[in-house]
């Protein structure tokens, strides 16, 4: 923002590093974190295990309700433990570099619709080193192929850090699934699902 300050706030896959949901806020409650928290819940299932810092939103009654009533185990890391957010900060870098720092966003809408265009790319296109080159999406995909059809909504997301960032300041704070079948059912799926990310392929 040219003027003023922005919150967000980041649902993440701990195995796969994909942004699972995120949101924005010119207020530091806890509203719009349980917003993303629902999202994620909605599209992947709960976590068996959340993890987040203790900033007021992730120990507030709304927050903890949420995780409680979808039968997910609290985690937070201990005071003073910044390397416990260490994924979420790894997030957070290439954010600021190749996007905030970039800008110089009028309204929250613009910084909103910003946010959303480089996220969509992180996920889908931008290599990750943690996953060998491949970006967070396609791993998820081939993750949740590899599981069970009926276990996919109990294994996403087993520990997934939230935090939220206060855009263009430094980061302080912390918010994660294939059928048995043949090589070739696995390598035709996994291209389909490729295709669809727009991701393009090479026959060798």
């Amino acid at each position: 923002m040219r003027k003023g300050f922005l919150y967000l706030v980041a649902v993440l896959d701990w195995h796969t590093r994909k942004v699972l949901a995120w949101r924005i806020s010119n207020t530091l409650e806890a509203g719009f974190c349980v917003e993303a928290l629902n999202e994620a819940i909605h599209r992947f299932g709960p976590p068996g295990i959340m993890n987040t810092d203790q900033g007021s939103q992730f120990t507030s009654f709304a927050w903890t309700d949420r995780l409680r009533r979808a039968g997910v185990r609290i985690s937070m890391d201990g005071k003073g433990r910044f390397l416990d957010n260490i994924f979420v900060e790894r997030l957070w870098r290439p954010l600021k570099y190749e996007c905030v720092y970039l800008q110089a966003w009028e309204t929250g809408s613009e910084a909103r619709a910003g946010v959303g265009k480089w996220v969509g790319f992180y996920n889908r296109k931008r290599p990750h080193s943690a996953l060998g080159g491949r970006p967070p999406a396609v791993v998820h995909w081939l993750r949740k192929d590899e599981t069970q059809p009926g276990q996919q909504g109990q294994r996403v997301a087993q520990s997934t850090p939230e935090t939220v960032q206060r855009l263009g300041s430094s980061s302080r704070g912390g918010c994660v699934l294939a059928n048995s079948g043949t090589i070739s059912q696995v390598v035709v799926s996994v291209a389909q699902q490729m295709a669809a990310l727009g991701i393009e392929i090479s026959w060798i």
